[in-house]
């Protein structure tokens, strides 16, 4: 398998998965350009995505959906509760490319790509699991907290994009009004970075050594160092070894990064 964040980060997400068969993006909250450039710089085509899946209706998540479906004919999946969030925002789609998914597992050639529900101020937020034979990868972004099912999907993957999105006290002092903050630090809200280092402790046992992928940093209330020392730190006062019991790295902002192949 191969994966690699296009984007992260509060000003737009997009991810890449692909297996020897099929080619998937997992969201396109950037415009269809930003979507094209990336996919060149990786050297793929975007002619050669099989499939869409959106994790919830937000613009950063969505902004280029419609117009890569449109320009390239590719189908869009998404539950039904954000199908109907965000279709007004995605403009028209070819009817056969609305793709509902009303169960929580979806295969796309060889890939199996299971939907589970994440804590987030959204119509039906969902995370994704992306299995090939024995790998797989998984997108767990935008969640107020670590739950048990988050977790459970969590625990058996090889390469994880996990939310590592505020330094608590940057949001408390910084420029956001009140009500923002309060939305921010619930558990409908964002992952901070020392709650995320909690959460890769929660999954750090078994049999695979573990690719982490920090990313949806907030551009206002984190920046890049911080998040990854205060994940660090976390792990190695519990005495995790860093490269040796785990390999833990940043996603870009505003380029392709974290490629990895499994």
């Amino acid at each position: 398998m191969r994966f690699c964040s296009l984007y992260s980060g509060s000003s737009g997400n997009s991810m890449f998965v692909a297996s020897q068969k099929a080619k998937i993006l997992i969201d396109a909250g950037l415009s269809g350009k930003y979507i094209e450039k990336a996919l060149d710089q990786i050297r793929e085509n975007p002619k050669d995505i099989n499939a869409i899946f959106v994790t919830h209706e937000h613009t950063d998540h969505i902004k280029g959906v419609g117009v890569l479906s449109r320009k390239y004919d590719i189908p869009i999946y998404a539950n039904e509760s954000t199908w109907k969030a965000m279709l007004k925002n995605v403009g028209k789609i070819k009817e056969n490319n609305i793709k509902i998914m009303d169960k929580n597992s979806v295969c796309i050639k060889d890939l199996e790509v299971v939907g589970y529900d994440i804590p987030h101020d959204a119509a039906k937020p969902t995370g994704y699991s992306v299995i090939c034979k024995d790998k797989k990868a998984c997108v767990a972004t935008d969640i107020g907290y670590f739950s048990d099912q988050i977790k459970e999907q969590l625990a058996d993957a090889d390469v994880i994009l996990l939310e590592s999105n505020h330094d608590v006290e940057m949001l408390k002092f910084g420029p956001y009004p009140y009500s923002l903050k309060r939305r921010i630090l619930s558990n409908v809200g964002h992952l901070s970075n020392e709650d995320c280092g909690k959460a890769i402790m929660d999954i750090i046992g078994g049999y695979k050594k573990k690719k982490i992928i920090l990313g949806h940093l907030s551009k206002t209330n984190n920046y890049p160092e911080l998040a990854f020392k205060t994940v660090v730190n976390v792990l190695s006062d519990e005495g995790i070894r860093i490269e040796k019991d785990i390999a833990i790295t940043m996603a870009k902002r505003d380029m392709p990064s974290g490629y990895t192949e499994f």
